[in-house]
């Protein structure tokens, strides 16, 4: 849980830059964020299921837990932008007479500076990290359990330098035809129960990727005014391995109903196709009843 709590110190710094202050005088006036949009959201959710021993319909006692921490910080100035966010999942699921179970962990950070070059086009430059928090298993019979993920194991660093298409804030679209990636997988034990080891030579804790093409597509719409869509799409492709087979998509959608100021439903979804990973699609879909707070200095 160290790499937990790293993240949240980070995100601590990042909430006193948020409400950040300076001295004139005798006063305090807030500092000048004209051209800062800043946003910052968590969310917590909790379920439990609970049955009497003589409980004939069947089922088990349960219990899970869920949290996100979510954040933005965009600066436009002139023909200058720097756009970052942040996104932190992570779910325990824990059913009776087993072992806990995560139902969720992410760590997600991208930040991109841009220049623009016409009304809808710009070019620019971004890195994006992608890892989780804490150790994944493979549950077999009799509830054994086989670790095959952890934090950094496996962790993606991807920069990337093109063009981008904003045609409005709700949508943008990265082309990035120069996209160097590292994959990392700094837990050697990883390798001993998945195959391919993520793509990364076994023995080894890094593959570097230098020749590649990188899609980065985002839509964030509130569709009614208590009811918001935002989904991220990514495509990646190495020039050197270069084949149908060996691109790879990764496509996350999340679905929020406001029910009142703090309580929501949230309808997540990840689907992702990486070789490296496995030959299939892979998918995790989640629905959750919470409580969401969110401050914003949005206009």
């Amino acid at each position: 849980m160290k790499n937990f709590f790293l993240t949240c110190t980070f995100l601590g710094i990042y909430l006193v830059s948020f409400a950040q202050t300076e001295t004139k005088g005798e006063e305090k006036v807030k500092s000048d964020t004209s051209y800062w949009v800043k946003e910052f959201s968590a969310g917590l959710n909790f379920n439990q299921g609970a049955f009497s021993s003589n409980w004939k319909s069947g089922g088990v006692n349960s219990i899970s837990f869920g949290s996100i921490l979510a954040g933005k910080a965009n600066y436009a100035k002139e023909r200058w932008t720097w756009d970052n966010q942040m996104e932190l999942l992570y779910g325990i699921v824990k059913n009776e007479g087993e072992q806990s179970k995560k139902s969720n962990d992410r760590i997600f950070l991208d930040s991109k500076v841009g220049y623009k070059l016409s009304e809808k086009w710009g070019s620019y430059f971004s890195a994006n990290f992608l890892s989780q928090f804490t150790r994944g298993y493979e549950f077999g019979d009799d509830d054994v359990r086989t670790l095959i993920s952890d934090f950094m194991s496996p962790g993606y660093l991807t920069t990337s330098l093109g063009f981008e298409f904003k045609p409005n804030d709700e949508f943008n679209l990265r082309i990035g035809p120069l996209s160097p990636r590292w994959t990392f997988v700094a837990n050697l034990d990883v390798s001993d129960n998945v195959e391919d080891n993520y793509g990364v030579p076994m023995g080894e804790k890094v593959r570097t990727e230098w020749l590649a093409l990188q899609l980065f597509a985002e839509w964030d719409k509130d569709i009614a005014e208590n009811f918001n869509i935002k989904s991220r799409y990514q495509m990646y492709a190495n020039y050197e391995t270069l084949e149908w087979k060996t691109i790879d998509h990764r496509l996350d959608i999340a679905l929020t109903a406001k029910i009142t100021q703090l309580i929501n439903v949230t309808f997540t979804s990840i689907n992702l196709y990486d070789i490296d990973q496995d030959a299939g699609i892979q998918y995790s879909q989640g629905l959750a009843l919470g409580i969401l707070y969110k401050v914003s200095n949005k206009k």
